[in-house]
């Protein structure tokens, strides 16, 4: 029997939308995983964003602490349950680290592991899990490289993560009330903590039926990302426009065009960052609807 008030405590945070089937067979491979990093406290809090769907009776593996499911009266989105998640834990859990990753097994709970021993070498730092493999088809992986160069050209970051990653607790502090968080997780890590570390990351097939993400969700997932950077896109793109100024005498259409598009996009962009909602933010918790505790 372990001792728990000497263990480092982390807390797994998963939103979750119907897909109840994934979340009760991602909580037993978590179990699996967890099973041998004995020297640490694992709870884990489910954000339920309004599922029309009822959830499955779920029971607490034998390794996890503690299951939270807090259940939300309006559904908000993906982002914003994680932005709610991290707020809730800053305030009422006790904690030392938080590992965020996405309910429905493209989160390999195996990379856990690869987290927990970079903070264990580490543990003032922060770790993300680097994307170095994708599991979708070939448009959407060249979709998604298109994302990656768009945000380096207009924002001069290179954001090759997502949700997927742990956060210590004096980072959290400082992302939690960002109004870019309500947006864009990965935007606000990537603006605001000066340093963290990386683990190389395979991104996992779904466990049961087609991705939900879209392009189109892919595209405005993207453009949240840049919108987070907006100062530096709208700076960037003058300086692009008085480039071309100087050029249309030599393409004058193209550079035309390309100033018109350059406009156009950063009126996308500010319509965009105009989700990075702090007052909705800060009152998140009030789409509480209950919270279910499971301990055994």
């Amino acid at each position: 029997m372990y001792d728990w008030k000497e263990m480092k405590k982390f807390i797994i945070l998963i939103p979750v939308f119907n897909d109840w089937e994934s979340l009760i067979k991602l909580l037993n491979e978590i179990n699996n995983v967890i099973r041998n990093i004995p020297k640490y406290e694992f709870s884990c809090i489910i954000v339920n964003d309004s599922s029309n769907v009822q959830d499955s009776k779920i029971v607490k593996p034998s390794n996890i602490k503690s299951i939270k499911i807090i259940n939300m009266k309006e559904n908000r989105g993906h982002a914003r349950c994680n932005a709610f998640g991290i707020r809730h834990i800053v305030s009422k859990e006790n904690f030392d680290y938080v590992i965020l990753m996405d309910g429905d097994g493209e989160d390999r709970p195996i990379e856990i592991k690869y987290l927990v021993d970079e903070i264990s070498k580490n543990p003032n730092n922060s770790v993300v899990a680097k994307r170095v493999k994708r599991s979708e088809g070939p448009i959407f992986q060249l979709m998604y490289q298109m994302h990656k160069l768009l945000t380096y050209i207009f924002t001069g970051k290179k954001i090759n993560f997502g949700n997927f990653s742990c956060l210590t607790k004096s980072d959290i502090s400082i992302l939690f009330d960002k109004a870019s968080l309500w947006s864009s997780y990965s935007g606000t890590v990537k603006k605001n903590l000066q340093k963290f570390n990386e683990v190389n990351s395979t991104r996992g097939m779904r466990y049961f039926g087609p991705s939900k993400m879209s392009l189109f969700s892919l595209a405005i997932h993207s453009f949240s990302i840049i919108a987070v950077f907006k100062y530096q896109v709208f700076l960037r793109s003058c300086f692009a426009i008085i480039i071309l100024s100087y050029l249309n005498e030599f393409i004058e259409i193209y550079s035309v065009i390309f100033q018109i598009l350059l406009v156009i996009f950063n009126l996308l962009i500010f319509i965009i960052s105009l989700r990075e909602n702090k007052k909705a933010l800060n009152e998140s918790n009030q789409n509480v609807q209950d919270i279910k505790v499971i301990t055994h």
